[in-house]
């Protein structure tokens, strides 16, 4: 109870706000200027709505708190991928991150400038390589010592040059789930630290990758400034010593993984980042890349989703909706909170309502679920929300990062459509999967 009361007393609060581009007027939900009803009644459900203003207003946020030093923004793909989408941030001065050559040919089709593309992940393999070095990308993040050999291997069989960033763990945890921690040593991501002057000394004269890039990620979900800060501390000495040696380097790559708002509005802002970052990377002369997602894309996009029955089974109510974890994996691959309500209440359970100090009747107790034969196929558990009857209307929030694009085909289950919201406008961005395009592959 306590968790939703925080998330709508902060993130639902302040009108104008751009996670406000979903808010509540008359009772009933809104994206932007749309009655996100309308958006249902004609492209059915399940559905995920984003909101260009909110998305683009989070890019120039970022712009803005680092516009102090040379800083490249690169969008990760993976955390929302859609042509649409991607095109936007694009026009709006955004590089991207990318982790495969399948969201290169995404980037590429969004018209990206591919000096402002890097390109991270463990297993990159020789044909996306090539595709990328054929592309002109900006850089390459390198994870281990391995692919360092194979993309200079490379470069120089197909007569090309690159850049290189090779990524450290500083050895820093900090409080995230265990599945998206990736700054500690004992991960399959990057190389220890104390090994980057010998792979310096071995590599860095090799003609074809300019190795000018340090690059950092402690993982994904960050809440606090502190962690980003110290691990900033602790790359500076490095980067002062392979200085001391005559190697150049002119960048760091912080990666992404600052927070989104899911649960309060606690988490930093981009300006909070920057007033500690920034003066460390001017003192050490650095230029910056920065690789957000979820901060950028999380809150701009929500999932509807329909009641499909309401049952009781011992003391606990459950609320059946005709999304499934196939359509947004989050709670049960991450544990992770989604704040969930109906999309037309009455004037006492409008969540701006609460923070003023009127109290919410007609709430139960349940556990949103859906219909995939799985028992980890859930959105909530004993959770407090307004009582909904069969074919209500519900929309899970800030689903915009690694929800449509974790979804699957699971339970052969057709991918659901994305719409785009723009002012009093939408489109459809993905049109709805059909049962004849879930098989067209097979036959």
């Amino acid at each position: 109870m306590e968790i939703f009361i925080d998330y709508v007393r902060e993130i639902l609060r302040q009108r104008g706000s751009v996670i406000d581009s979903f808010s509540y007027k008359n009772g009933k939900l809104f994206a932007e200027g749309v009655d996100v009803e309308a958006i249902a009644n004609q492209v059915g459900t399940p559905v995920y709505i984003y909101s260009k203003a909110t998305f683009l207003d989070h890019l120039k946020k970022i712009q803005t708190a680092y516009a102090d030093i040379d800083t490249t923004i690169c969008y990760s793909i993976k955390a929302c991928g859609n042509i649409h989408i991607l095109k936007d941030l694009a026009v709006a001065g955004s590089g991207f991150d990318i982790v495969s050559g399948g969201e290169l040919y995404r980037a590429q089709q969004a018209g990206a400038d591919m000096s402002k593309i890097v390109f991270a992940g463990v297993g990159k393999t020789d044909a996306e390589i090539i595709e990328a070095l054929d592309a002109g990308i900006g850089c390459f993040n390198i994870e281990s010592e391995a692919e360092l050999e194979n993309l200079i291997k490379l470069c120089k069989v197909h007569g090309k040059t690159t850049k290189s960033a090779l990524r450290v763990n500083p050895d820093i945890n900090y409080d995230t789930h265990k599945y998206i921690t990736t700054g500690v040593k004992e991960t399959k991501f990057g190389i220890d630290i104390e090994r980057t002057l010998k792979i310096y000394d071995k590599y860095a004269n090799n003609g074809v990758v300019e190795m000018s890039v340090i690059h950092v990620h402690l993982g994904s979900g960050g809440k606090t400034v502190d962690p980003y800060v110290n691990y900033v501390k602790k790359v500076l000495p490095l980067v002062e010593d392979l200085r001391s040696k005559g190697y150049t380097i002119d960048k760091l790559d912080l990666g992404g993984g600052y927070g989104a708002d899911y649960e309060t509005a606690t988490v930093p802002s981009a300006a909070d980042y920057a007033e500690r970052i920034v003066p460390l990377l001017k003192a050490a002369n650095l230029k910056l890349i920065l690789e957000p997602g979820k901060s950028i894309i999380a809150n701009a996009g929500i999932m509807l989703t329909r009641t499909v029955f309401k049952k009781s089974g011992g003391e606990k109510n459950f609320v059946i909706v005709d999304a499934g974890m196939n359509d947004l994996i989050r709670p049960c691959l991450y544990e992770a909170f989604h704040f969930i309500w109906p999309t037309r209440v009455g004037e006492n359970l409008v969540p701006e309502k609460r923070v003023n100090g009127l109290e919410m009747d007609n709430t139960e107790v349940v556990d949103v679920v859906g219909p995939i034969c799985e028992a980890t196929d859930y959105f909530a558990k004993n959770r407090a929300m307004p009582m909904v009857e069969r074919g209500d209307l519900v929309a899970v929030f800030s689903v915009g990062a690694y929800g449509f694009t974790m979804a699957s085909n699971y339970n052969a289950r057709p991918m659901c459509a994305e719409v785009l919201v723009d002012g009093d406008q939408f489109r459809i961005i993905r049109k709805r999967q059909t049962y004849e395009s879930l098989i067209e592959m097979e036959k």
